[in-house]
């Protein structure tokens, strides 16, 4: 079985390029200050298209905003 694990750089992002507050960034996005501390926290994957905007405020690829990490069972166990 291959679980899938998603993370991002968005409290990351925030602090290193233009050390903004939480509400900053989401007033920039479009989103409430609870949403940016949730997916700061992990507690949920962000859409694609709050990615999107994300990767636009800080100047870089969507792919550089979240990770995916698949895993299998079997590498886990090792």
């Amino acid at each position: 079985m291959i679980t899938k694990s998603v993370t991002n750089n968005i409290k990351q992002m925030r602090f290193n390029t233009k050390n903004m507050s939480q509400q900053e960034l989401a007033n920039l996005v479009g989103c409430t200050r609870q949403t940016i501390i949730s997916l700061e926290k992990n507690k949920y994957s962000p859409s694609y298209l709050l990615v999107v905007k994300v990767a636009k405020v800080f100047g870089v690829t969507p792919k550089e905003v979240i990770r995916i990490t698949l895993e299998s069972e079997q590498s886990r166990r090792v």
